[in-house]
């Protein structure tokens, strides 16, 4: 029996709606296979938690997660609570204190949903982005002085290593290696603006690729990258950038496959020293949260990355055909798809397949 413990973090608004899915999901993957379990930790973090207490996770949190195998996570924020607060109090400790220094982002167009770019298909829009996760501009150096004066000044500072960039770069050029050909990486700069850190960045990118010499390497300024994502997204097979510069783009990259509403991410310890961490990227919606009609695709997505992360090949590949079997009908999609099924009933049509494929 094959055992993985996972730490259910449902969060905010639609977060819990969509890990319902996702777990229903999961289960019946496991009900098929007989030789996986899944075992859940729930935990009540986040947002509402935070207006109890004071904090977005216990003080043991951190504690509480490091043994397990893979953190699977909604959605955090809801008004009242700044995003500094939820931010900085759940996701950034998670990512930092275990080393999740990739963020994984597929920009990928499935079956049976259409790209607002126009004549683009699955054949253009099949690329991943690497953001560098746990320093670079999102670094916490900085502060405020003179609040309330006309000497008002607020400094951040950001951080780039040696030790931070390669890694991130090792990985992006490990996974475009493995590619067909032609194997690609593109990377993200703005060294003709930016003249410490870019150039910093610009210089392992280009001492990196030697360890690749098979791998087509491009250093591209983060506005040209930015437009040549909607002109010709289909050069791309690895794109990695620094932290700010692959916040920016996964997010572009999102909205030509879909929108944020359907987008996975997949936060990882490559050392596999500390567990992983798999988070739609949606945002808890508060607009439509507890109403039903949340679309659980990027949850459901995101179960299927953590499955692959696991080793399970075979049942991640079961869930994305059946997730893509239900979004090419479009019987059983949420309204944002243009159906009129709820979110409950998209996830029992996504298992249902499962339950056919299986």
């Amino acid at each position: 029996m094959r055992s993985y413990s996972i730490a259910l973090i449902p969060g905010d608004g639609i977060g819990i709606d969509v890990i319902k899915e996702g777990k229903k999901v999961l289960d019946t993957l496991c009900s098929l296979d007989g030789g996986i379990k899944m075992d859940y930790r729930t935990f009540d973090w986040g947002c509402e938690y935070y207006l109890k207490t004071g904090r977005m996770m216990s003080e043991t949190g951190l504690d509480e997660l490091k043994d397990v195998d893979s953190i699977y996570l909604g959605a955090v924020g809801y008004p009242g609570v700044p995003d500094h607060v939820s931010l900085w109090g759940l996701l950034l400790p998670i990512r930092r204190k275990f080393e999740q220094y990739i963020n994984l982002r597929p920009v990928k167009l499935l079956r049976g949903i259409q790209s607002p770019l126009a004549g683009r298909t699955a054949e253009h829009l099949d690329f991943t982005v690497i953001r560098e996760n746990n320093e670079g501009e999102y670094s916490s150096i900085g502060g405020r002085m003179y609040e309330g004066t006309e000497m008002d000044l607020a400094i951040q500072s950001a951080v780039f290593t040696k030790h931070g960039v390669e890694r991130v770069l090792r990985y992006a050029y490990s996974m475009a290696n493995k590619i067909g050909k032609p194997k690609r990486l593109t990377a993200a700069t703005k060294s003709n603006g930016i003249n410490h850190t870019m150039p910093f960045w610009d210089e392992y990118v280009r001492k990196i690729n030697l360890e690749y010499p098979e791998v087509e390497t491009e250093i591209t300024h983060i506005d040209a990258l930015a437009a040549f994502f909607v002109t010709k997204p289909d050069v791309f097979d690895v794109v990695v950038a620094s932290n700010l510069f692959g916040d920016i783009l996964t997010d572009l990259g999102a909205a030509i496959v879909g929108g944020m509403g359907i987008a996975p991410s997949a936060n990882i310890n490559p050392d596999r020293k500390f567990p992983s961490m798999f988070e739609p990227v949606h945002g808890s919606a508060p607009d439509i949260a507890g109403k039903g009609i949340a679309n659980p695709t990027a949850a459901i997505w995101c179960a299927g990355m953590m499955l692959e992360h696991l080793g399970e090949h075979a049942l991640a590949n079961i869930l994305m055909e059946a997730l893509q079997q239900v979004l090419e009908e479009g019987r059983m999609v949420t309204p944002d798809l243009g159906g009129t099924a709820t979110t409950v009933q998209f996830g029992e049509e996504v298992c249902g397949k499962i339950k056919r494929l299986g």
